[in-house]
């Protein structure tokens, strides 16, 4: 074990992190890079029982023993730490986010006690604070709203579609569905005086809903943008609908019709990440998210008990994959910087399965999540679960691009 903590894996099986080497890293002139978004959990508990959470239905069940909100003295100790670490890396601008379980649990006063903060202790070093709230919009009522309005807080919801789509999934722990209520919220922020705070919609893919009837649905609230996720899985636990063992492609299929709309559109309807964050890398572009590509991870997540943890996306791998040692009442958070888990999400290729390395879209694709290669054999040192769902979608992609430049070219 390295005398230095930061260099400490979390229990685990079989993982890539175990065998990366930072030191032999940093020898070779390797360094990380600092963090820019900092996802604050403040409140660990929900206020319903989503079927798909990787929080509360999947392997890791460490919320059970964190406390229910973060307390004032983690908040303002993980305030001077992101002070801290923007003037040690001299940054210009920092993002919090504002997650749980749901975040508005955690109330008002906790809220703007906490933004204000560490908007305040950020200000001491020259940087700016951006910060947002993901929310399921059930408590997102009127006096919130004026809130997160004074607070400049932009505010993303999730919904995974009309009524049928969210209440499969999106209940209360009684069975009610969610929809009436959140769709009320979303007209009180998408149609009224708030609607410059509208950060755009979360829906976790369930390929049992029609995807243009999905997507029409996310419509009806103008979203500034939709970022459409893959359910959280991996190798060892399958997503649902994907069998690994299978070249069958589900996810692209209900994917493509939603493109083939939305590029086809005579005018902008709305901003979906993934398609183009795949469309920039396909041009050159550098990605802007986790989900494809090859960029740094460049977040940090701060539990309700100050723990320092990694993406709590890789929650749907093991108990404990998210976890270092690190809490922020003793540590800064580059000694998080220096933690194997995170150098292996910042080192780009090199952190790539020799089949993904070897894939002539490695530099689109990325191996996908990171969280979605977790294997019980390779850790997670192997390609996302859904390898040939992002194959065909990046491919089609692509070939709708170059048909277009193809056109263009044509015309001169």
């Amino acid at each position: 074990m390295s005398e230095n903590p930061a260099l400490e894996t979390p229990p685990a099986g079989n993982t890539f992190p175990a065998t990366l080497d930072v030191a032999a890293l940093l020898a070779s002139g390797w360094r990380p890079l600092a963090f820019r978004q900092f996802i604050l959990k403040i409140h660990s508990r929900c206020d319903l029982a989503c079927r798909h959470c990787y929080v509360y239905e999947m392997a890791d069940q460490s919320w059970r023993a964190q406390p229910r909100r973060m307390s004032r003295a983690v908040a303002d100790r993980t305030a001077g730490r992101i002070a801290e670490h923007a003037l040690t890396h001299e940054l210009g601008e920092v993002e919090i986010i504002l997650h749980g379980g749901e975040p508005l649990l955690a109330g008002p006063e906790f809220i703007s006690h906490l933004v204000r903060t560490v908007r305040g202790a950020a200000a001491d070093v020259g940087t700016r604070v951006r910060a947002g709230v993901q929310t399921n919009g059930l408590r997102l009522d009127d006096d919130y709203l004026r809130l997160f309005d004074g607070l400049e807080i932009r505010v993303g919801v999730s919904l995974d579609g009309d009524a049928q789509a969210q209440d499969r999934h999106r209940r209360r722990a009684d069975g009610r569905g969610s929809h009436a209520a959140v769709a009320a919220s979303l007209r009180r922020l998408a149609f009224g005086p708030f609607h410059h705070l509208f950060g755009g919609l979360l829906c976790t893919i369930d390929i049992r809903n029609d995807p243009l009837a999905t997507y029409e649905a996310l419509l009806e609230f103008d979203p500034p943008s939709v970022d459409f996720l893959l359910p959280h899985g991996n190798w060892a636990t399958p997503p649902p609908f994907r069998d690994p063992a299978s070249s069958a492609t589900p996810y692209a299929d209900w994917l493509i019709p939603i493109f083939d709309r939305w590029y086809g559109s005579a005018a902008a309807q709305t901003e979906i990440r993934i398609f183009r964050e795949i469309m920039r890398l396909l041009t050159g572009g550098v990605s802007r998210t986790e989900a494809v590509g090859l960029s740094p991870a460049r977040m940090v997540v701060v539990e309700t008990n100050g723990g320092i943890e990694q993406s709590d996306i890789l929650k749907s791998s093991y108990h404990g994959a998210a976890a270092t040692p690190l809490h922020v009442l003793r540590d800064p958070f580059d000694a998080a910087l220096l933690h194997p888990a995170m150098a292996a999400r910042q080192i780009g290729e090199r952190a790539l399965a020799p089949i993904c390395q070897a894939c002539d879209l490695r530099s689109v694709c990325g191996g996908g999540l990171y969280a979605h290669r977790y294997s019980t054999v390779g850790g997670f040192l192997g390609p996302s679960v859904y390898c040939p769902d992002l194959y065909r979608l990046i491919t089609h992609i692509r070939t709708r691009l170059a048909r277009d430049v193809a056109r263009l070219k044509g015309r001169r």
